[in-house]
Order: C-alpha cells, then sequence, then structure tokens
C-alpha cells in the first residue's frame, strides 16, 4: 500500500508531477494501469486548488521574505510560458501541459491560465486532458511500449 500512496503524492508535487511519478511507479513494480490511474489522479487534485486560489496564496507568500521569492518564481514561470498558451487557448493549454517535459505540467498549466484569467471549467478540462496526454506517453515509455515498437522497425 505504501507504493500507491508514494506515487500519488510524487504526482502532487510541483514540477516533478505524473512525469517522475510514472518511471517510480514502474520502478517500485506497480501494474501500469493501476500506475497510471494514481499519477492522473496525483497530478490532478492540486489543479483545482491552484486555479481557484493561487492569487490569494501568492499574495500571502508575498508578506514574507523567504516565501515571497517562492511565489515571484513561480509566478515568472507561469509569465515566461504565458505566450505558449495565449495563441491557441483551450487547445494550447492542452497541448502545453501533454508535452512530457520538464516544467509544461499541470501545476505551470494551471498557473498560466489563472494568469490568463481562463475560465477555470475549461481550464480544468484542458489541464486534465494535457494530464491524460502526458500519462499515456510516459505509460508507454516507462513500460517499454515505444522502445520495443522501435526495436521493430
Amino acid at each position: 500500500m505504501n507504493r500507491y500512496f508514494y506515487v500519488l503524492l510524487i504526482s502532487m508535487i510541483p514540477l516533478i508531477e505524473l512525469r517522475g511519478a510514472i518511471p517510480a511507479g514502474c520502478a517500485m513494480g506497480l501494474p501500469w494501469y493501476t500506475n497510471f490511474i494514481l499519477c492522473v489522479i496525483g497530478n490532478m487534485i492540486p489543479v483545482p486548488l491552484i486555479l481557484l486560489f493561487i492569487d490569494q496564496i501568492f499574495s500571502f507568500m508575498k508578506r514574507y521574505p523567504h516565501l515571497g521569492k517562492i511565489a515571484r518564481f513561480f509566478e515568472e514561470k507561469g509569465e515566461k510560458n504565458k505566450g505558449k498558451v495565449t495563441k491557441y487557448a483551450s487547445w494550447g493549454l492542452l497541448l502545453f501541459v501533454g508535452i512530457p517535459l520538464p516544467g509544461t505540467g499541470a501545476w505551470t498549466g494551471a498557473l498560466v491560465a489563472s494568469l490568463l484569467k481562463m475560465n477555470k471549467k475549461n481550464a480544468t478540462l484542458s489541464i486534465f486532458g494535457g494530464v491524460l496526454v502526458a500519462g499515456v506517453l510516459l505509460t508507454l515509455i516507462s513500460y517499454g511500449v515505444l522502445g520495443f515498437l522501435s526495436f521493430l522497425l
């Protein structure tokens, strides 16, 4: 049971998210389908909270020097990626979150959606779609399907 809990927690950590949790679950010997479901759920848990409360959280954090640095770091990260999403709105957000590269996950997607003042329902659906896309790609890579296919070709 601990392995399942660890994978769920890893998938909730900013910047690691499902991109680190799926390979970790694979290394722990979890079945692909259990790992995938846990990681998607874990990765999505923070999203509604970020979309609803990030402005208030950052305002609170900025009152304290050390926490303010963290808030500004994440705001800059969201600002930096804003342009990648703005052009295509919901589809852009889905693609941004779905590309399994560092810094393009659900947390950053939710930050960007908040900065763009996107509709929360549309943003959540786009982020969920992106998490599913990234989850499928990482599951295929982690469990060797893509490696096996490239060996056949």
